[in-house]
C-alpha cells in the first residue's frame, strides 16, 4: 500500500505544470519627465532646498499608511509603480484597486508587480485591471495555473520557493512609500479583532530615484511575466461590464475607507504644514532579482551583506526589531561580536502568543538562551496589549508585531521588508532604505524604554538558567515562568514544529 501511495504521489508531481519564462513582453522604464506634475514640482523644490538629501516621515499607524497611499494615488499625474509580496481579496485590496482604476482613468500609467504565492486576490481581478489601457500587471516568478497549484509548487520547488518580498509604492518618480506592509486589511487597521504593529516611511527626494531604478530592474526581469501569460480568463467579460456590475459596491467601500483614512491627524498635519518632513541622507539597500534564479550563496545576498557592514559599524547601541527572529549560529556570533565591543544590543520580536507563524517561534526558541547568555536584551510582544495601544477597553484582543527595522546609535535607521531569518536573508529577494538622521532616529529612541515596558515582556535568564518573562500589566509588575498567554497545545505545537527545516523559515 505504501509503495502505491508513493507511486501515485510521484506520478502527480511529475505531471505538474511549469511556466515558460521565455515570452515576449515590452520593456518599460520609469517616466523621468515629471517636472510638470505636482509631485515632480515638489521634488524639484525639495532638491533646490536640500541638494542631495532626502525627506522622510514615519508611518506607524495603519490608517496613516493607507491614507498616504490613497492621497499619493489621487495626486499622481503620470505614473504609479507598485511592487508587493501579497494582496488579499479584502477591503484593502478593493480600495487599492479602485484607487488605481481612478488614476488610470485620468491617464496615469500603472505598473503593478506582484508576487503571487500568498496573494489571495483572484486572478480575475488582475486580469480585468490589466484590460485597462493604462494598467499593466505582472507576476514575479509565478506558479502555473494549470492542474493543481500545490503540486506545481512542489514539483518545481527549487525555483518556486524563491520569492520576491519587496514592497514599494512610487508616484511620478518623486514620492514613495517603503516598509513592511502588504496590501491586506490587517496592515491598515481595517480588522476589528487584532492590531498589527507595522512600519512604513513616506519618502521624497533623490532616494526615490534609487527605488525607481530597482523597480525597473525587477519589472523588466525575465521572471516578471505579464498576467495574461499566467492566468486564464475563463469568462468572456470586459472591464467595462464588470465595473458596471460592481462599481457601486466598490465605490462605496472606497469612499468609506478613503474618508476615514483622510481623517488621520498625521495626513492632515502634513498637508497643512503643521509637520515637516525630516531631512537626511538615504540610500536603498536591495537584492538583485537574479538572486532568485541563482544558486544560494553569500555573494547573492546583497542586502544582507550591505546591512551587516552597517551593523558592525555600530558604536554604542542597536535595536533590532523583527517579527521573526531566527538568527542561526552566524547571527548569534554577530551579536556576540557587538556585545564584546561594549555595544548594547536589544532584540524586539514576537512572543509565541503574538507570533502569526508558530514554526518560526519554534526555531527562534533554539537561539533565545544563546543570545541572552552573550548579554543581549530580548523583548517579546505582549499579545494582550492590543487594547492598550488603541486606547479602548472594548478594542481588539490580539497584538502581532510586524515591524522590520534596525535603529543604530540614535542616528541610523534601516527599514523595509527584511526579516531576520534564513528565508529573508538567503532565499527571498528583499529591499529597504537606510537613513542617516539624528533628528528622526533620536526622537524614535527617546522614550523607547517606556514603550517597551508598556507593551512587551522583557525575557531574562534567572539564577537557575531558566527563562522568565517580566512585564507590567495595569501598572503592576508581572513575572511569567513559561511562554506567556499560551495554551499547552500552542507550546507543544511550537516544540513539535521544530521539525520544519530552519532554512525554510
Amino acid at each position: 500500500m505504501n509503495s502505491r501511495i508513493l507511486f501515485v504521489a510521484l506520478a502527480l508531481i511529475s505531471g505538474c505544470s511549469t511556466l515558460s519564462f521565455d515570452r515576449p513582453k515590452e520593456t518599460s522604464h520609469t517616466i523621468l519627465d515629471v517636472a510638470d506634475t505636482r509631485a515632480g514640482q515638489a521634488m524639484a523644490d525639495w532638491e533646490t532646498a536640500h541638494k542631495r538629501e532626502s525627506g522622510f516621515y514615519p508611518l506607524s499607524g495603519g490608517m496613516d499608511a493607507l491614507g498616504v497611499r490613497l492621497r499619493l494615488a489621487e495626486m499622481a499625474e503620470k505614473s504609479i509603480d507598485l511592487q508587493y509580496f501579497l494582496m488579499k481579496n479584502d477591503t484593502a485590496g478593493a480600495v487599492l484597486t479602485q484607487a488605481l482604476l481612478n488614476a488610470a482613468d485620468r491617464g496615469v500609467r500603472i505598473r503593478f508587480l506582484l508576487d503571487d504565492i500568498f496573494t489571495s486576490a483572484p486572478d480575475r481581478t488582475f486580469l480585468l485591471m490589466d484590460q485597462h489601457p493604462n494598467i499593466e500587471v505582472r507576476l514575479f516568478n509565478p506558479i502555473s495555473r494549470s492542474g493543481f497549484g500545490g503540486l506545481n509548487y512542489l514539483g518545481d520547488f527549487k525555483q518556486a520557493n524563491r520569492r520576491m518580498h519587496n514592497k514599494s509604492f512610487t508616484v511620478d518618480n518623486s514620492f514613495s512609500v517603503v516598509g513592511g506592509r502588504n496590501i491586506a486589511d490587517e496592515y491598515f487597521q481595517l480588522k476589528q479583532d487584532s492590531v498589527f504593529l507595522d512600519f512604513d516611511m513616506l519618502l521624497l527626494g533623490p532616494v526615490v530615484r534609487e527605488i525607481s531604478e530597482s523597480f525597473d530592474e525587477y519589472w523588466n526581469h525575465e521572471r516578471a511575466l505579464p498576467i495574461e501569460y499566467v492566468a486564464k480568463n475563463r469568462k468572456d467579460e470586459t472591464l467595462e461590464e464588470v465595473l458596471e456590475e460592481i462599481s457601486g459596491q466598490l465605490e462605496d467601500i472606497y469612499t468609506e475607507v478613503y474618508s476615514g483614512a483622510l481623517e488621520s491627524k498625521l495626513l492632515q498635519d502634513l498637508i497643512a504644514g503643521r509637520r515637516s518632513l525630516y531631512v537626511g541622507n538615504a540610500r536603498v539597500l536591495v537584492d538583485k532579482p537574479d538572486k532568485l534564479i541563482n544558486k544560494i550563496s553569500r555573494e547573492q545576498m546583497h542586502l544582507a551583506n550591505d546591512l551587516r557592514e552597517v551593523i558592525l559599524s555600530t558604536e554604542k547601541e542597536i535595536f533590532i526589531i523583527t517579527p521573526y527572529y531566527v538568527p542561526g549560529d552566524a547571527g548569534v556570533d554577530l551579536v556576540r561580536q557587538l556585545e564584546e565591543r561594549g555595544v548594547r544590543v536589544v532584540i524586539v520580536t514576537n512572543s509565541l502568543a503574538s507570533n502569526n507563524h508558530v514554526p518560526v517561534h519554534g526555531a527562534y526558541s533554539r537561539y533565545r538562551k544563546k543570545v541572552l547568555q552573550v548579554g543581549v536584551e530580548v523583548y517579546e510582544a505582549r499579545v494582550n496589549a492590543a487594547r492598550q495601544i488603541v486606547g479602548n477597553e472594548d478594542g481588539p484582543d490580539n497584538l502581532t508585531m510586524h515591524t522590520k527595522a534596525f535603529v543604530i546609535d540614535g542616528r541610523y535607521l534601516f527599514f523595509g521588508s527584511l526579516n531576520v531569518d534564513p528565508r529573508s536573508i538567503e532565499i527571498n529577494a528583499e529591499m529597504g532604505v537606510l537613513i542617516d538622521s539624528a533628528e528622526l532616529v533620536g526622537g524614535m529612541v527617546a522614550g523607547a524604554e517606556e514603550r517597551l515596558a508598556a507593551i512587551f515582556y522583557k525575557v531574562i535568564l534567572n539564577e537557575d538558567n531558566k527563562l522568565e518573562w517580566h512585564g507590567v500589566i495595569d501598572g503592576q509588575p508581572v513575572v511569567k515562568t513559561k511562554e506567556p498567554d499560551t495554551s499547552f497545545f500552542k507550546r507543544f505545537s511550537a516544540w513539535f514544529l521544530k521539525i520544519v527545516p530552519e532554512s525554510q523559515l
